[in-house]
């Protein structure tokens, strides 16, 4: 007997295509903190992230309150050195608004075409562990800027970086302020061949 094609008409699949559509950037956060359980739960669902040949290219960097201190004060040196110590300080506010940080990593090869595959399959986690919470209630902000080049930001982390790149700082908490967005039609974006 001939199996018939799974329905694409369900509402499981109709509820999971709102997460994905659903997904925010989100910059403000309510204070209240995130489980640390549901934390590493989004970070087991990241590690799931298809990777080339299984090389698991990541590494999920989780600090706590005296590592985020000398983050923020980095933060504020490097803002301060560039562009004046008013915007540092305005910076330094604002980060320590972040109720969540996870740093992601990824291992370097010598290997061009294993360090692009590698580096996708990171950024493949980064999208999980962001659905993940986002179904959870919990926004995110995926981040990169001059910090997480830094030799010192590595240092702090206690981060090998001839051995490893950051891939993204990533902060979390509930949303305060959801923002809206839109995409392009898929007419703009989905090319069709014969």
């Amino acid at each position: 007997m001939k199996k018939a094609p799974p329905s694409i008409e369900t509402q499981e699949l109709r509820e999971f295509g709102e997460v994905l559509r659903g997904r925010r950037t989100v910059n403000l956060y309510l204070q209240t903190p995130v489980p640390e359980e549901l934390v590493r739960d989004a970070v087991k669902a990241a590690t799931w992230a298809p990777n080339h040949h299984l090389t698991e290219p990541w590494r999920f960097v989780l600090p706590g309150e005296r590592t985020v201190e000398k983050i923020l004060d980095l933060c504020q040196r490097i803002v301060s050195e560039k562009k004046g110590a008013d915007l540092a300080l305005h910076k330094r506010e604002s980060w320590s608004q972040k109720p969540g940080w996870l740093i992601v990593t990824c291992r370097r090869s010598d290997d061009e075409l294993r360090q692009n595959e590698d580096y996708a399959a990171c950024s493949a986690a980064v999208q999980n562990f962001m659905l993940y919470l986002w179904k959870a209630g919990v926004g995110s902000k995926w981040t990169t800027g001059d910090i997480t080049r830094d030799p010192r930001f590595f240092e702090i982390l206690g981060v090998d970086q001839s051995e490893e790149f950051v891939v993204g700082l990533i902060w979390y908490g509930y949303p305060k302020l959801t923002p809206a967005q839109s995409r392009k039609e898929l007419s703009e974006v989905l090319i069709t061949l014969p």
